[in-house]
């Protein structure tokens, strides 16, 4: 496959470029230093049409496809991987799952607030026992007339606390069976479901990640996604795109360390000359921009086997885990370029390695995307 980048993406690129100084420069490490979500800057965003980038026009959306998406995210990530993370949870989980899912009625109803950025989305999947093991949830809904009531606990939810809608899946079969699950729109304000905890993160500070509760949260039957039993199903069909985001989010970090280290290479000089005349400097960025571009070319062929609808757990899976363990290694390999500066905050590369550990656990972790990727060969 050929890819050539593509007039909307040079767009959004340099959309997010001019953004990005004005309007998160400025105040990353403020909102990095105190955890504060900045839902204001959210809403900028979706003014942008950036919170929207797959919805289609008719709901209020960009209507762009997958590389136009992956273009957002990695120009967001590149200045503030907190934002690019958001960004990419907001639009390909909560907002992606509706999108996928919902029936007409629930699309009119929640895909026009969720693109512009007037709501925040939220997802919720994971719970504190259970991590991966979907499968042995613990929150149940239990039907009631034309309700089901909902109870139990989410937790490490981007946006558990400030979303003004969630996707949640819960229980409603047998304890391990994959049809036993149903996916539920549940907005904020319902009495009975709540936020809680937030957690105190090493990194990725400034997105929110949060418990979600519920407590005999009664939810009308009109909020299901799909069919009561397909929760587990749909969840796993968003985890291929969600796959695709995070491995968008590690290319961001990696160009970002990496573009910050090469300019740092040109300016310090050591014995009279740029470090970048070393070759223990030149080689680490060989080194570096040839496992970038070649994530890059695993995100393309996700993103366009996505755009038109083929199969690609298995891409999607590839591309996420390289992309994430690369993105480890050119943050690291950036803070020893800049070497004591880069152990201090004054310097960009400082928080992208906190940043970055993130993308190899969060959203499924390396080991499971080896599994995924061996399952699709050995199949």
């Amino acid at each position: 496959m050929a890819f050539q980048e593509n007039e909307n993406q040079k767009m959004i690129a340099q959309m997010i470029k001019d953004f990005g100084e004005k309007e998160i420069k400025p105040y990353m490490m403020e909102w990095d230093e105190s955890q504060e979500f900045p839902v204001e800057l959210f809403h900028k965003l979706g003014e942008l049409g950036l919170m929207g980038v797959l919805v289609p026009q008719e709901y209020g959306g960009s209507g762009f496809g997958y590389h136009e998406y992956v273009t957002a995210i990695v120009e967001l990530s590149k200045v503030d991987s907190s934002i690019g993370l958001s960004m990419a949870a907001h639009n390909s989980l909560c907002t992606g799952h509706i999108l996928q899912f919902g029936n007409e009625e629930q699309k009119q109803k929640y895909l026009p607030k969720l693109a512009s950025g007037e709501w925040i989305g939220a997802w919720g999947l994971t719970e504190p026992n259970t991590g991966s093991d979907a499968g042995n949830m613990r929150t149940v809904a239990e039907e009631d007339g034309d309700y089901y009531v909902l109870n139990g606990a989410k937790n490490f939810i981007t946006h558990g606390k400030s979303g003004n809608v969630a996707v949640v899946i819960a229980r409603t079969g047998n304890v391990g069976d994959s049809h036993g699950m149903t996916a539920f729109i549940v907005e904020r304000g319902t009495p009975g479901f709540s936020g809680g905890r937030k957690e105190n993160k090493l990194g990725m500070r400034a997105s929110e990640t949060a418990e979600m509760i519920f407590e005999n949260c009664r939810v009308h039957k009109d909020q299901i996604l799909g069919k009561v039993g397909e929760g587990f199903i749909q969840s796993m069909k968003i985890l291929d795109g969600g796959r695709i985001s995070i491995a968008a989010l590690s290319l961001g970090i990696a160009l970002g360390s990496y573009e910050a280290a090469l300019q740092y290479s040109k300016e310090r000089e050591q014995f009279n000359q740029p470090i970048s005349k070393f070759q223990a400097i030149a080689f680490k960025l060989a080194d570096m921009a040839t496992k970038i571009e070649a994530a890059k070319l695993l995100i393309m062929q996700a993103s366009e086997l996505k755009n038109h609808g083929k199969p690609m757990t298995k891409e999607s899976a590839m591309a996420k885990y390289y992309a994430s363990e690369i993105a480890v290694e050119a943050a690291n390999e950036a803070v020893q370029i800049f070497g004591g500066y880069g152990f201090t905050k004054d310097y960009p590369v400082e928080k992208f390695y906190r940043d970055v550990k993130l993308c190899t656990i969060g959203e499924g972790t390396s080991e499971i995307q080896k599994l995924v990727i061996s399952r699709d060969l050995l199949k």
